[in-house]
Order: C-alpha cells, then sequence, then structure tokens
C-alpha cells in the first residue's frame, strides 16, 4: 500500500527496490508528479523519486499564477495561449482549492507598452483562444474607472485600463495535492532520494537506476522498463550522469518576488503593469500582503542556494515607484522574499524574456526520456505527451498495454468538493465543522481553503494539540507529517503553508515548537536536529535579508 507518511519512510525506501515499474520518473516538481499521476491511472506501475522536497525547485518559486498565456500572446504564440487557456480550465475545476479566478487590471499609459486599442483588442482575442466562459470575459475601464479600481496606480498619462482574469494558485501545494494523487492511486512517491547512477542490461539501454537516501545515505536500486528525467532546472545534470551531454541544454533565467505587509503597500486589486524597460511585472494581493515581481535575468549556479542580490530588489522597487509612485515603501518594508529559476531550452541570441516557455520531449540512445522547458499551467498536459510516449514504447518494446489519459476529468487531492461552483458552499460548512473541533472561525476558513475535501483529517489532529503552538498550526504540522511526507522544517514552513513567505511572523514564533515536535516525531539524530535546525535558519535569512 502506498503511503504518503513520513513516519513510513522505511516502507517507501522497500517499495522501490521490491520490483520492477514500468515508469520511473526523476524529478518531483509539478511536471514530475504530473507524469507520476498520469501514468498511474492509466493503470501503469510508477515510481518517483526527488533530491530535494516536492516542489522545492521552480514549482514553489513562481509567481503563484496559472496562466492563461496573456504575456505569450505579445509574442504571437497563438497555439501556446489557446491550449494554457484551456489547460488552466481544467487545472481550476479539478482543483479549486489551490486554485481561485481573480480579476487582473491591465493599465494602460500614454507612451507606455499597451493602449486602449492593443490592449482591447489583445484581450478580446486573448478571451477568445483561451476560451474564457462568458462570466470572465475582458472588460474595458477609462482613466477614472481605472483608479477607482485602483487608486494606487500612478496618475500621470493613465489612459484607462482593462480587466482580465488570471487564475491565483499556491504552486507548492498544486504540486503535493498532485502528488499525493498519485500515491492514493498506488505510486510510490519518495523525498529526499537523489538518482546517482543508471543501471543498464547488456543492449547498454536503460532499466533502472541507483539511488541515494539521503537521510540515511543507504544506496538503493529500482528497476524499470522506462525512466523519466523530469529534473527540472537539472534536468542537464541527470543526463551528464550518463557521460558528456550533446544537443539540447537548458539556460536558467531567475526569477524574484518581494513581499509586503498591506498596510506598508494597501494594494486591493492585482496589477499586471509594464516596466520603463518594456517587460510585464505583477502586484496581487494576498493574505494581508501584497507581492510583486518578477524580475527575469540568466542565473548560473545551483539554484538550491541562490541568494536574491541588491539588483533584484532594486529592479522591483523601481517597478513599483513607477507604477504606484505614492507607496513609499523601501527594502526596510519587504516582510520576504523568494527567487526560482525558469529552466529554458536555449535559443542563441535572445534574451531571457524572449525565450519561448515551451516544453520538449526527447529520448537518448540509452532510452532516457527527458522532457525541459514547460510552464506550470501546462503541467497536465506536458504530462500526457510524455507519458503517450512511453505508453507507445512499453507497448512495443513490452507487450505492456495502458488505458487513454484520464486526467483532464480527475479532482486531485483535496479537490473533491463538487466542482468549482460548490468550493464555497463546501467551505463554509466545513468551517462549522472546524470550530466545533475548536479552531477559530478564521482557523477553520483558512485551514478549509487550504486543504480542501482532506481538511477533515486536518481537524481530527487539533484534540492532540498541546500548548507549545497554535492548536491549527499544530494540526497542519502532524497532518504534514502523516500525510504529506513533511520531512523537514523548511517542507513545512515553505512548501506546505507558504508560511515563509506570506505569513514571516509564524515561522519566527513557533519555529522551536515546530523543531522539538518533528524531531521527537521522526526520531532525529543529533545531527538531523542541528542540520535541520540550520537549513531553516537559512532560508529565513535568505527570505528576510533586506530586512
Amino acid at each position: 500500500m502506498s503511503t504518503a507518511s513520513a513516519l513510513q519512510r522505511s516502507v517507501i525506501m522497500n517499495d522501490l527496490q521490491s520490483k520492477e515499474y514500468d515508469v520511473l520518473v526523476i524529478g518531483g516538481g509539478i511536471t514530475g508528479v504530473g507524469i507520476a499521476l498520469d501514468a498511474i491511472t492509466r493503470g501503469l506501475s510508477v515510481a518517483l523519486v526527488e533530491m530535494q522536497d516536492f516542489a522545492a525547485g521552480t514549482s514553489s518559486r513562481s509567481t503563484k499564477l496559472v496562466h492563461g498565456g496573456l504575456r505569450y500572446l505579445k509574442q504571437f504564440e497563438i497555439k501556446e495561449v489557446a491550449e494554457l487557456g484551456k489547460e488552466r480550465a481544467i487545472v481550476y475545476e479539478n482543483g479549486p482549492h489551490v486554485t481561485t479566478p481573480v480579476w487582473m487590471l491591465l493599465p494602460f499609459h500614454k507612451g507606455g507598452t499597451f493602449g486602449k486599442f492593443s490592449t482591447s483588442i489583445g484581450l478580446r482575442v486573448y478571451d477568445f483562444l483561451a476560451g474564457v466562459k462568458k462570466s470572465e470575459r475582458r472588460y474595458m475601464l477609462t482613466s477614472a474607472q481605472t483608479l477607482e479600481k485602483e487608486p494606487l496606480v500612478k496618475q500621470a498619462d493613465l489612459l484607462g485600463g482593462g480587466v482580465y482574469v488570471e487564475y491565483r494558485t499556491d504552486d507548492a501545494r498544486l504540486t503535493i495535492e498532485v502528488a499525493k494523487s498519485a500515491i492514493e492511486k498506488g505510486a510510490v512517491l519518495a523525498n529526499y532520494t537523489k538518482a546517482s547512477g543508471f543501471l543498464y542490461n547488456d543492449a547498454k539501454k536503460i532499466i533502472g537506476i541507483e539511488a541515494t537516501d539521503l537521510l540515511s545515505n543507504e544506496t538503493i536500486q529500482i528497476h524499470a522498463k522506462k525512466v523519466v528525467n523530469a529534473a527540472g532546472p537539472w534536468v542537464d545534470d541527470v543526463r551528464s550522469i550518463e557521460g558528456k551531454t550533446s544537443g539540447k541544454h537548458l539556460i536558467l533565467s531567475k526569477g524574484v518576488h518581494i513581499v509586503f505587509d498591506q498596510s506598508k503597500f494597501p494594494l486591493k486589486q492585482a496589477v499586471y503593469f509594464d516596466t520603463p524597460d518594456g517587460r510585464m511585472v505583477f502586484a496581487i494581493p494576498r493574505n494581508g500582503k501584497t507581492y510583486v515581481g518578477t524580475t527575469d535575468t540568466f542565473y548560473e549556479g545551483d539554484p538550491r542556494n541562490m541568494d536574491i542580490e541588491q539588483s533584484d530588489r532594486d529592479y522591483i522597487m523601481n517597478a513599483i515607484h513607477y507604477m504606484f509612485p505614492n507607496v513609499k515603501v523601501t527594502d526596510t518594508d519587504i516582510e520576504s522574499s523568494w527567487a526560482g529559476v525558469r529552466p529554458l531550452i536555449r535559443e542563441e541570441g535572445k534574451g531571457p524574456s524572449e525565450i519561448s516557455r515551451h516544453d520538449e520531449v526527447w529520448e537518448s540512445a540509452s532510452g532516457l526520456v527527458t522532457i525541459a522547458g514547460g510552464k506550470l499551467t501546462g503541467y497536465r498536459k506536458m504530462a500526457e505527451a510524455v507519458v503517450d510516449k512511453i505508453a507507445a514504447s512499453l507497448n512495443t518494446e513490452f507487450g505492456v498495454a495502458s488505458k487513454p489519459c484520464i486526467t483532464k476529468d480527475i479532482p486531485i487531492s483535496g479537490g473533491e468538493v463538487g466542482g468549482s461552483k460548490h468550493i464555497q458552499t463546501f467551505i463554509s460548512k466545513k468551517i462549522e465543522s472546524g470550530v466545533k473541533a475548536g479552531l477559530t472561525h478564521e482557523e477553520a476558513d483558512y485551514l478549509a481553503q487550504h486543504y480542501g475535501s482532506n481538511v477533515e483529517k486536518v481537524f481530527s489532529y487539533v484534540a492532540n494539540a498541546n500548548d507549545t503552538m497554535p492548536k491549527a498550526l499544530f494540526a497542519q504540522l502532524q497532518y504534514g507529517i502523516e500525510h504529506e511526507l513533511v520531512t523537514t522544517p523548511v517542507d513545512f514552513f515553505v512548501r506546505r503553508t507558504g508560511n515563509m513567505f506570506f505569513n514571516i511572523a509564524s515561522v519566527l514564533a513557533h519555529k522551536e515548537a515546530v523543531i522539538t515536535h518533528m524531531a521527537q516525531q521522526l526520531n532525529w539524530t543529533d545531527a538531523q536536529l542541528s542540520e535541520f535546525t540550520e537549513l531553516l535558519n537559512i532560508e529565513i535569512k535568505r527570505a528576510t535579508t533586506a530586512k
């Protein structure tokens, strides 16, 4: 029986070695877990390893939007816009607890990138291509209406604005919910397990991997008929295990976001605006905070140890002061921040903002299937393309039959709420349940929105809470350990709760209690206690270094 409990790690490690899998995925970001879910629902046996935590790379450090692809319209990537728009609707329908529509304001000024006519036509074309439903289609505003919608927007030379729908998401929670879905359906997934070598047959075809359990330093072998490299920014690193790589290569683009409390930056309306250098930046209100980003610069180095430079902060600050001149924030007002990389397929002569975000799938002579590039929004479709390719090979080479893709109509874990139309009714009912369990109305509301149809399991832990931390936080932590493979405090504070970015005060107030509880639950050694505490402190410093 597959498990998502960090308390059952030995079971997971034994399962990985117990048989030959049809598909083995390297990489636990949204692309990798999407492939695992697609493959397991087609009747294939599936294993997945991730050297860090799920979503630890790009999939927890995006702008946290399931884009419909408006920016690609500007680059005339028509097919991209049409496909992303349709996929966005599917992502929302299958997981309305982690994705929600938000109206986005696109102001236009005299001399800016967009004018009234181009904005109106562009958004109309976008609505058509993306298949936007009638209730969410764009509408245009006068300059007075634009300022009424968001008074902080620059008044000088303001000509008006367009309003369209984007979908806000919690990227890391979307990833973990897809991972849990795959596990619930029988896939075996392990974090902190690094692919360190390939296994070959006499014909020099890959038949599995050698992997290192980074928690125990034990080496295991996992056998599989087909191995997929979905390692995101580390795709080339995985390929290099075979030796020198040739052909396509990745180039990394760094994106930085900074977060303010709304008392400092009281934005009430999400805004997508152009900067003096012709790029586009988002400013988005979320849970009493406002976050702004992103930068777009080439990056060389290890994405695991990526710091935010002063130049990154300066770029975003300049963009804020350009579009919101009455917002007098400085670096000392930054509560937290994050940096991530976009793994792009190299295109000579193009800058990071010009390189297409398209994905590509290819196979090496030894049979390693690699997927690179792509976007969060298109994860399900990317997974379908990869598994289509694998399924054909499995059938031809091994006589293994599989079903067609069905992920379009499968709610992800937590998404069993009766569809997007019923999410608010569902949350209202669960608030009552949470209050009965001993939570405040606000805590119950937050947890219901955060966990969707899994929230009753979260509520069940409230009764066991002690006075070392708030009841809701304890319930999240224990649920995370037993049902979401929470292994380190960074997993919990960054990727399962998002508190590192949007509630840093909670992290600082309760980090010691969380560390103590996890150490007891997971039987950490003294060395692990020291290591995981230090890693958390590094992440806190990285997120708050401007303060």
